[in-house]
């Protein structure tokens, strides 16, 4: 059997916790609960591939993320999932002004190419934060008011909701892959 193969481009700011979360993931699903030893991926090992099975087949997830700035514009993403630190509440500002602007004028189908909002770093959610802390309410209003899919958030490092997050990112690459498409109808949802 042919495996399906999926393009997932996760976007954000440098620091944000994309390769930490590709990381840990890389590691195997025994491996998503609780802390982990995490050996980061190189860049230059892009894409990251994971192949999964499902009900429906065999896929091919192809991982890419924005730390090649120069080729990423190049791609032709299935999947979209933009990403900020919970702790950075800068990251979660450009992701309002930067990254889905970058979305809507790069891609050309860029309104139905699917999109996810992840927050990174759960574990570093603090009371003490001069910036204020960023709560699931505020990002999920961000999320709904950007048309994302559906907002999610984890520790990479913790693995907190690690798991749930990873099967809700493959469940919407999977359905990229029928004529239907990922994108959601009812807009965004919380995971």
């Amino acid at each position: 059997m042919e495996a399906h193969t999926v393009t997932i481009l996760f976007l954000g700011d440098d620091g944000c916790g994309k390769s930490t979360f590709l990381s840990r993931i890389s590691q195997g699903r025994h491996k998503l609960g609780g802390r982990a030893q995490i050996t980061l991926l190189r860049d230059l090992d892009q894409p990251f591939v994971f192949e999964v099975r499902a009900r429906k087949g065999l896929y091919r997830f192809e991982f890419y993320d924005t730390s090649s700035p120069e080729t990423w514009k190049l791609l032709k993403p299935d999947l979209i999932v933009v990403c900020y630190s919970i702790s950075q509440r800068l990251s979660l500002i450009n992701l309002q002004r930067v990254w889905i602007k970058e979305v809507r004028t790069t891609f050309a189908s860029g309104d139905a190419i699917p999109l996810l909002v992840l927050g990174l770093k759960r574990d570093l959610r603090s009371e003490d934060d001069p910036n204020g802390i960023i709560y699931p309410q505020e990002a999920y209003q961000v999320a709904q008011d950007m048309r994302a899919d559906k907002y999610m958030e984890c520790s990479a490092v913790t693995g907190e909701l690690l798991t749930e997050v990873f099967d809700d990112i493959c469940n919407t690459a999977v359905r990229t892959s029928t004529e239907a498409g990922g994108q959601s109808e009812d807009g965004c949802t919380v995971m």
